[in-house]
């Protein structure tokens, strides 16, 4: 499992982290809501989403807030990008480096110091995919 912070890990953010962790959807605070609650049939939607925002805060998930969607939360803290399906919202990893240079280009383009950059890549997913074949087909 991944070095922690020195937040405290209480039962229920060791359960969100450890539910996170199982998948690799990132999945919105309500989709983690109801993962955790097959566990702890009595914590609250509100439990979880101020559990996900500290834990997000500390550097012990990410907070993925990908264009024009709800938040979406991602067990893997290191660097790396995201694809998101135009059609259905879907959301993945792209296993690819980190383009480390962009960021002494970016730094070189403006009056800023960089501290690090996000892309987020749009497409179509492979089942958003294969249902517009079938209507164009069709």
């Amino acid at each position: 499992m991944q070095e922690l912070t020195s937040m405290r890990l209480t039962t229920q953010r060791q359960i969100i982290l450890e539910e996170l962790l199982k998948v690799t959807s990132h999945p919105t605070a309500n989709e983690v809501y109801d993962m955790v609650r097959k566990r702890l049939p009595r914590i609250g939607l509100g439990t979880v989403y101020r559990n996900l925002e500290l834990m997000a805060e500390t550097g012990m998930i990410l907070k993925l807030e990908v264009g024009g969607t709800q938040k979406r939360f991602d067990a893997t803290v290191t660097p790396h990008y995201h694809v998101r399906c135009m059609e259905c919202g879907k959301v993945d990893d792209i296993k690819m480096p980190v383009q480390e240079g962009i960021n002494e280009i970016a730094a070189q383009a403006c009056h800023y110091q960089i501290l690090g950059h996000h892309i987020e890549f749009t497409g179509l997913c492979s089942n958003c995919a294969r249902s517009q074949q079938k209507t164009s087909i069709n």
